[in-house]
């Protein structure tokens, strides 16, 4: 069983979540099924649709355990619903072949082929790489009414969509590089 949050400090557990997101990519372009345990926890990928999350079983710790397994600046924006400031993050202005997975928990949550340069200083996809990989909620915090994107399997806060958008879908998915790890194809 993959165990990444057993690991601390800066960095540890990352090498098993590339693993993980790196595995589930050959997975979905081979056209099968997954199952991932993290903690006694576990996520059931279906993959027989190259669209296909079928199943995603929430990952849940306190925030005292969170505290433990993710570093000061990302626990800020993951459990804390910070954000970086504009043209800082590692993955604003990167455009390498690959997936972002989720920094907590390693759901992949974009590919590559769905950046897009914004011009707003964080990176931004114009979909999900699957619909259920992402949970949007209503934000009003800041004086202002935005919707917030969330990671489906472990709750972390990642950004937020705006309307704004390229084609095809017209959405701009604004999203914290501290929320994510990028995996190379």
């Amino acid at each position: 069983m993959l165990r990444n949050h057993e690991a601390t400090g800066p960095g540890a557990g990352i090498g098993m979540r590339a693993i993980l997101a790196i595995t589930l990519v050959a997975v979905v372009a081979i056209g099968g099924s997954i199952c991932i345990g993290c903690g006694g926890e576990s996520i059931e990928i279906n993959t027989e649709e190259v669209t296909g999350v079928s199943t995603i079983d929430k990952v849940v710790h306190t925030e005292e355990e969170w505290k433990s397994i993710l570093p000061a600046d990302r626990y800020e924006i993951l459990r804390e619903k910070g954000t970086e400031p504009p043209f800082t993050g590692e993955y604003e202005d990167f455009s390498e072949d690959g997936v972002y997975v989720c920094y907590a928990c390693g759901l992949p949550l974009f590919d590559s082929g769905t950046k897009f340069h914004s011009g707003s200083g964080w990176p931004s996809f114009w979909q999900p790489i699957t619909p259920e990989a992402v949970e949007e909620h209503t934000d009003n915090s800041g004086g202002m009414e935005r919707v917030e994107v969330t990671c489906a399997r472990c709750g972390g806060h990642l950004g937020h969509v705006f309307t704004d958008g390229p084609e095809p879908t017209g959405l701009r998915y604004c999203i914290n590089s501290a929320s994510l790890e990028f995996v190379p194809r």
